[in-house]
């Protein structure tokens, strides 16, 4: 049994399951998450930086973020990078500290999200199922060329769908958990 293509299969999905969690850490669900800051870059002295990298981020109440730059004179240029970034948040400092003020998510705008998680979690299913279709081949392939047998195959194959099951449930989970997060009043 070729123990190294069941564990390509779960390396990959997990990495997949992983970049989907950041991708629903970036949908705003109108609760303060630092989460949402993660893609902004600054021009830091002519080096392209992560906000997280050069700013302290925390959330003191559940609709403000707050952002407390370690160098002071950075302030400007974090606020413009937000305003860039078009999160439909204005910032607003107070020479020292960025504030931003989570506007309450209308009803209509939750359903959109809700579509959006969706159609993440179907293109993460995608990505898994291809895992799949990849390491069938390569086991059928195996077989084919005599390196396996025929039950080996097939006990492969069950494998490979087990591993494919469990983490298409799992991206059903943190689709579920998500749309709960964003209808959440």
């Amino acid at each position: 049994m070729d123990k190294e293509v069941i564990d390509i299969v779960n390396e990959k999905s997990e990495k997949a399951l992983s970049f989907l969690r950041d991708e629903m850490n970036t949908v705003r669900a109108g609760k303060a998450n630092p989460a949402l800051l993660d893609r902004i870059i600054i021009d830091y002295y002519g080096t392209p930086s992560p906000l997280k990298n050069i700013a302290n981020i925390s959330a003191p109440d559940p609709r403000t973020l707050q952002i407390t730059p370690f160098d002071p004179s950075t302030v400007s240029l974090i606020e413009k990078a937000i305003q860039i970034a078009d999160l439909g948040i204005n910032p607003s400092n107070d020479g020292k500290n960025i504030r931003l003020a989570i506007p309450q998510v209308t009803e209509e705008r939750r359903k959109e999200l809700t579509k959006v998680v969706k159609k993440m979690g179907e293109e993460a299913k995608i990505i898994l199922r291809n895992f799949r279709r990849e390491a069938n081949d390569t086991i059928k392939k195996q077989e084919k060329e005599k390196e396996i047998t025929e039950d080996d195959l097939k006990t492969e194959l069950d494998e490979i769908q087990k591993i494919t099951d469990k983490f298409i449930k799992e991206v059903d989970d943190i689709i579920e958990a998500k749309e709960k997060e964003i209808m959440e009043v």
